[in-house]
């Protein structure tokens, strides 16, 4: 028997790998998972959240550059790298745009960036406030890639930040539906009678409830945040699990297999996890690459509703959200970007949740 398992599970792999879109869209997924990992390493600003605002260049277009004068705070924040790596900086230094700016006796003289053609005001600032009057090594210029969304932050870093929770939601979300799905049906398809008309009922009546209004109640009983949105995505989506593997069951415990174990004295939990769940593990595999793509859509609808993850934490929905507007304002790539981003990283999740059952299809 486990001569033939992998050897069916190899013939799968054979055939997965002869799909291009699969196997492209694999990569792409992989891509995006490193990317949302280390967000913080590739992003232009490593600040937390890339919080780091400057209105006067608010909205500007992609490849927008402008002078920036960092001032030092003078205040020492001990942190690791790991902190750094997965959190974000904590930067307490004051950025500011700036136009121009000149040295005169031990004092730097700047003008601010203004738009529209305005002038900006000029400061001035000792050099003693630079650490042993360096000023020049805090004086870069910027280009922002993506430009800067309507709070003047870099848009690029906002985005790859962002991915995090859109990657990451799918994950929880799925492993949450499949405790919760292959436990209910589980009990319902092996054993019958009245537990499966009780979980039948309770997986109709939650079916029967929009899932955006049901993730929208369990959001506001457990409250607005990062987790709570993760939980409440889950527990929308396990009755399409629970339907899946009761049917499965249904028809698994019938097999000759199964007879042979009861014969043998095994338990029922034994039965169940030892011998009906790895041979109806493909259409698993399946529905939970499709439940990956609708958590992502759910969490992306969740923060454009404002309930999903709160400000300032980056969010490719909110992110639509805030800059929807702009799309009639003639900037309408601030709610075009995150919106290619959530459209790639479903697309993906979809087109390998077809080419695993393709790969899984024994008739084919």
């Amino acid at each position: 028997m486990k001569n033939r398992n992998n050897s069916l599970t190899s013939l799968a792999l054979q055939k997965f790998k002869k799909n291009f879109w699969g196997v492209f869209s694999l990569g792409v997924i992989a891509f995006i998972g490193l990317i949302s990992i280390f967000a913080y390493l590739f992003a232009p600003d490593a600040s937390k959240n890339a919080n780091q605002m400057h209105l006067s260049i608010h909205s500007k277009p992609p490849g927008f550059e402008v002078k920036m004068l960092t001032i030092p705070s003078g205040i020492e924040i001990e942190q690791n790298f790991i902190s750094k790596l997965f959190f974000g900086l904590e930067n307490t230094d004051t950025e500011i745009p700036i136009e121009s700016f000149t040295v005169e006796n031990d004092i730097l003289n700047y003008i601010e960036y203004a738009s529209d053609g305005l002038q900006g005001l000029e400061k001035q600032i000792a050099l003693s406030k630079f650490l042993n009057s360096d000023y020049k090594s805090h004086i870069d210029t910027r280009n922002f890639i993506f430009g800067t969304d309507k709070y003047g932050r870099d848009y690029l870093s906002r985005i790859l930040i962002g991915s995090r929770i859109s990657f990451f939601i799918g994950f929880v979300a799925v492993f949450i539906s499949l405790v919760v799905g292959l436990l209910m049906g589980s009990l319902a398809g092996y054993y019958g009678g009245k537990i499966d008309a009780v979980i039948m009922w309770i997986i109709n009546v939650t079916w029967s409830i929009p899932t955006l209004l049901l993730v929208i109640a369990i959001t506001l009983a457990l409250g607005k945040g990062f987790w709570q949105v993760f939980i409440a995505v889950g527990l929308t989506m396990w009755v399409e699990v629970a339907r899946v593997v009761r049917g499965q069951i249904i028809s698994a415990k019938e097999m000759q297999y199964v007879t042979a174990a009861r014969a043998l004295g095994y338990t029922d939990y034994r039965i169940i996890t030892k011998h009906i769940l790895p041979n109806i593990f493909g259409p698993l595999i399946v529905i939970s690459a499709a439940n990956f793509a609708a958590a992502i859509l759910i969490e992306s609808g969740l923060s454009f509703l404002g309930i999903g993850a709160q400000p300032p934490m980056a969010s490719w929905g909110a992110m639509i959200k805030d800059h929807y507007n702009y799309i009639i304002l003639g900037k309408p790539y601030l709610a075009l970007i995150p919106g290619v981003c959530i459209m790639l990283l479903v697309m993906a999740f979809m087109l390998v949740g077809n080419a695993f059952r393709d790969a899984l299809d024994v008739k084919g």
